[in-house]
């Protein structure tokens, strides 16, 4: 009978009629039918993934899970038994991490309670999980507010996770196998999910912004240096670098927050941060809002004390590991890569190295070379690169070395199809190679057999693009030392224009602009007018909200198809006021 009744709702909301319940309820049940084609009296079982996908899933949320750790067991302490489970979802909505009562392990694992289970809407129906990651707003899925009749006994709350870029990166859900029946007794889930989830973001934008000034806010002064509720990181300039969820929503009304100067929102500057920091009563810390208002105040100098920009000596990277270290300057998804890196540079496994063109692949391939301690080295690129290429320079390498090949999407078919044999034929070569294309692209396009694929990416290094490094400011102060000299310094204006672009030719194009620059500067300063001007990136020339509609307003495909990032249309659907089409 419950059941019946619930599938009778579901075509009620469907017809249009109004149930009483969340709208988000609603809407998510009409994508489970309209979009998902979903049946609600089919009693689909939870969705695990195998154990190459979990394994998959973890290593890529490993940052978020370290991130996590310490909230979830304060939470977990806090809910000890009054069983209720945590997961920690990744943004594609698979279980990462997970606290629960043992006792109750092979109920929670048949509910999907449990590490490897996905929670995405499109395979779970509507959850807490799956309608968090949609809205992006914490929510409440409870009891037969479920889509699917397999999951209508639970009680599911979840909170997004933001990283300090403002992508949402992770999802916290605190539920209960079986709870009461008002959906309002789950407040108090809702209220210590949600500032969990604040405290894993305040807590990642800490560890990724040791080198640079943090200022943290609090409408309360008694909890702003041990509770505070938002954050931002700045870079020497003022502008922002990174921030909290809830600093994007208080200081940018929803708007983007990366990239703006700090005094355009905010009644200070950078100059007046030392007069916010722990050596000031709390209460004396006020800082004024653009709407009128004030809160409080905490900023915290960076840990890395800077140097005089005529310095020679650089600041040294967080990541231990010789040359492989000195590729980044705290960047947290490059600092991952780098530790990955190191502990795979001493194995036989093959590498494939992705990113896009200019974002360093060759030098990392290098690097992991030389942290090898393998004595051969052999570098090809792949186009018009045949058989016969290929063999005789791995015969030339008679002893244990590396091959590095460049542009493997570009490797001519007959090579393709010769290349696993010739790897049989010569096993002290360890295979280096390098693709401007994502490893899914590589196996979805047939650019590369199946086959040959899996011979090559042993282990898959992705990366990141320029754009998206939060260790920029390191990397202009790098390559600035190192292409003009140790003497020459850049102007704030300067520095700030060079941190608030895209680089679409990421390092290589970063480079060339130094380059242009200390040739134009006068002196040991460069200053505005020296910095050559910023291509239009193809995105800034084209109609997006034409792009959308012919995309159906998937984010993915219009950046795909104008050749810039997803956060680079977002930016751009804030910054034009674009709204998909009811």
């Amino acid at each position: 009978m419950v059941e019946r009744h619930h599938v009778e709702e579901i075509a009620q909301v469907l017809e249009g009629q109004a149930t009483g319940r969340d709208s988000y309820v609603d809407a998510s049940w009409r994508r489970c039918v309209e979009v998902y084609g979903m049946d609600p009296t089919r009693n689909e079982p939870a969705h695990i993934v195998t154990e190459s996908e979990f394994r998959t899933h973890r290593e890529q949320a490993d940052w978020m899970i370290g991130a996590a750790r310490a909230s979830l067991q304060s939470l977990f302490r806090q809910v000890a038994g009054q069983n209720y489970v945590l997961l920690l979802t990744d943004a594609k909505g698979v279980c990462v991490d997970f606290f629960g009562d043992d006792r109750f392990v092979d109920d929670l694992r048949g509910a999907g309670l449990y590490l490897g289970s996905n929670w995405s809407e499109d395979l779970a129906g509507t959850c807490g999980v799956g309608a968090c990651l949609y809205t992006g707003e914490p929510v409440t899925v409870h009891q037969d507010d479920h889509f699917g009749n397999a999951h209508t006994g639970l009680s599911c709350t979840s909170a997004p996770i933001y990283d300090s870029l403002g992508q949402l990166a992770a999802v916290l859900d605190i539920s209960l196998l079986r709870s009461p029946s008002p959906k309002s007794s789950q407040g108090l889930a809702m209220s210590l999910v949600t500032a969990a989830a604040r405290r894993v973001e305040m807590a990642n934008l800490m560890a990724a912004s040791r080198r640079e000034w943090v200022l943290r806010f609090s409408s309360s002064p008694e909890f702003l240096d041990v509770d505070p509720e938002a954050a931002v990181a700045l870079d020497g300039s003022g502008r922002v670098i990174g921030a909290t969820h809830a600093a994007t929503r208080m200081l940018a009304r929803g708007r983007g927050l990366i990239g703006e100067r700090i005094d355009s929102l905010l009644g200070l500057s950078v100059d007046d941060l030392p007069d916010l920091m722990r050596d000031r009563p709390t209460e004396d810390r006020i800082v004024s809002l653009s709407d009128g208002g004030a809160v409080f105040g905490h900023a915290i100098a960076p840990q890395t004390p800077r140097r005089a920009p005529s310095d020679r000596r650089m600041p040294q990277p967080r990541a231990s590991g010789g040359g492989l270290a000195m590729l980044a300057g705290g960047d947290p998804a490059m600092t991952r890569l780098l530790t990955q890196a190191e502990r795979l540079a001493s194995t036989p496994v093959p590498l494939l190295i992705c990113g896009e063109s200019g974002t360093g692949k060759t030098k990392l391939a290098r690097t992991l070379h030389m942290a090898s301690r393998r004595r051969g080295f052999v570098a090809l690129d792949c186009a018009g690169a045949g058989p016969g290429q290929i063999e005789a320079a791995m015969v030339a390498q008679q002893v244990p070395g590396s091959l590095l090949l460049r542009g493997v999407e570009d490797l001519p078919p007959e090579a393709a199809r010769a290349l696993p044999a010739l790897l049989d034929a010569h096993p002290h070569l360890r295979a280096l190679v390098t693709s401007r294309h994502p490893p899914g692209t590589l196996l979805s396009t047939g650019t590369l057999p199946a086959a040959l694929y899996h011979r090559l990416a042993g282990a898959v290094l992705d990366l990141p693009p320029l754009r998206e490094r939060q260790d920029l400011g390191w990397l202009i102060e790098r390559l600035l030392a190192r292409r003009c000299g140790g003497e020459m310094r850049l102007t704030p204006s300067a520095r700030a224009e060079l941190m608030a672009r895209d680089w679409p030719g990421n390092l290589r194009e970063l480079g060339h602009v130094l380059d242009v620059a200390c040739a134009l500067a006068e002196g040991s300063v460069i200053d505005l007018p020296d910095l050559p001007a910023a291509p239009r990136p193809r995105a800034e020339t084209q109609d997006l909200e034409a792009v959308l509609d012919a995309c159906d307003w998937n984010m993915a495909r219009a950046a795909r198809r104008l050749g810039v990032n997803r956060s680079t249309i977002l930016r751009r659907i804030r910054k034009e006021g674009l709204r998909a089409p009811v």
